[in-house]
C-alpha cells in the first residue's frame, strides 16, 4: 500500500516556499501522492453542517489561506517529476466544466500526467450562494460535469447536451497525455459512494473513524456492483496509526491519506516530511 501527503494548499502550507520543500521532501521520501483541498469561499458563522466531524464544524478558521488546488498543485509539480498530485477534492459543481476541462489537463501535461482529479458535491450552502450555483441538484450537477469532463478530455470536437451544461462542436485542448484524467469522488455518504462506484476511477474517503469505518464503507461500495480491484481507493483516517497499514491493505486500500499541516519555516518542511516518512514508510 502507498503513502499519500494531504497538506499543501491551506495556511503554511499555501506559501511557495513551503509547497516546494514539502513537495521536493514527500518525492525523495517516497511518498506516492500529494493531495489539496478547496473552498473559494468560507464563512465567519456557518449554518451549514461540515460532514467530516463530530460537531459539524470545519477546523480551518475562515480567515486561512487558501489555495486554488489546480494553481497549488501546478507548483508542486513543477518542483518534482515523478510523485503524483491529486484534488481532494475539487467542488466540481461550483466550476465551469469547460473550464475545468482545460485547466486540469494543462496542469496534467505540465506534469506528464501525474493529476487525479478528485471532485465532491460540496456541502456549504452559503458557498454556493457566493458564486450564484443553486444548491439543489448539486449532485446531478456533477454527475453530469464529469461525463462533459470526459467529452472534453475525448473528443477533438466536443458536443454534449445536458439540463446544466450544453456546447456544440468546439475544441478544448490540450489534451491529457494518457487517455484520460483518473477521477476520483470523495465523500463518505452512501451517495457518495454511489457515484465513486457507478461513475468514478476511484473512491477518496476522507476523516474516516478509523479501520472499521473503512470496512463498512468498503463492504457498502462492493455491494453496488462494481469490482473494487477496478477503482483506485484512497482514505484519510481521523487519528490513523502506523498499525492500521496491513489491516487497510487487507481490505483493499491502495493508499492511506495523511492529513498534517506542515511547519510554517520551509527551512524545517523538508525534515518534518522525513519525520513523517520514518514513521510511516516501510524500509
Amino acid at each position: 500500500m502507498q503513502l499519500g501527503l494531504h497538506a499543501l494548499g491551506i495556511g503554511a502550507g499555501a506559501r511557495r516556499a513551503v509547497i516546494d520543500a514539502v513537495a521536493v521532501a514527500a518525492e525523495a521520501a517516497g511518498f506516492a501522492t500529494l493531495w489539496s483541498g478547496e473552498h473559494v469561499v468560507m464563512v465567519d458563522r456557518a449554518s451549514s453542517r461540515y460532514p467530516y466531524s463530530a460537531d459539524g464544524r470545519i477546523a480551518v478558521p475562515a480567515e486561512a489561506d487558501w489555495l486554488d488546488p489546480l494553481i497549488g498543485l501546478s507548483f508542486a509539480a513543477a518542483a518534482t517529476s515523478t510523485i503524483r498530485v491529486a484534488t481532494g477534492v475539487l467542488l466540481l459543481p461550483e466550476h465551469n466544466p469547460v473550464v475545468v476541462a482545460k485547466q486540469a489537463a494543462s496542469l496534467d501535461v505540465l506534469s506528464g500526467g501525474r493529476l487525479t482529479l478528485g471532485v465532491g458535491v460540496g456541502w456549504s450552502r452559503e458557498e454556493f450562494d457566493a458564486l450564484g450555483v443553486p444548491f439543489a441538484r448539486r449532485a446531478a450537477r456533477t454527475e453530469e460535469y464529469v461525463a462533459a469532463l470526459r467529452t472534453l478530455w475525448r473528443e477533438d470536437v466536443a458536443s454534449f447536451t445536458g439540463d446544466f451544461v450544453r456546447f456544440d462542436s468546439i475544441r478544448v485542448y490540450p489534451k491529457p497525455p494518457r487517455p484520460t484524467i483518473p477521477i476520483v469522488f470523495g465523500g463518505n455518504s452512501d451517495s457518495a459512494l454511489r457515484r465513486a462506484a457507478t461513475l468514478g476511477d476511484g473512491w477518496y474517503g476522507f476523516n474516516l473513524d478509523g479501520v472499521p469505518e473503512v470496512a463498512d464503507r468498503l463492504a457498502f461500495l462492493a455491494a453496488q456492483g462494481r469490482d473494487l480491484a477496478d477503482l483506485r481507493i484512497a482514505v484519510a483516517l481521523r487519528d490513523p496509526q502506523p498499525e492500521d497499514i496491513s489491516q487497510l491493505a487487507a481490505l483493499g486500500v491502495d493508499e492511506l491519506v495523511l492529513v498534517a499541516g506542515p511547519p510554517d519555516d520551509p527551512a524545517v518542511a523538508g525534515e518534518w516530511v522525513s519525520a513523517l516518512a520514518d514513521r510511516w514508510l516501510p524500509m
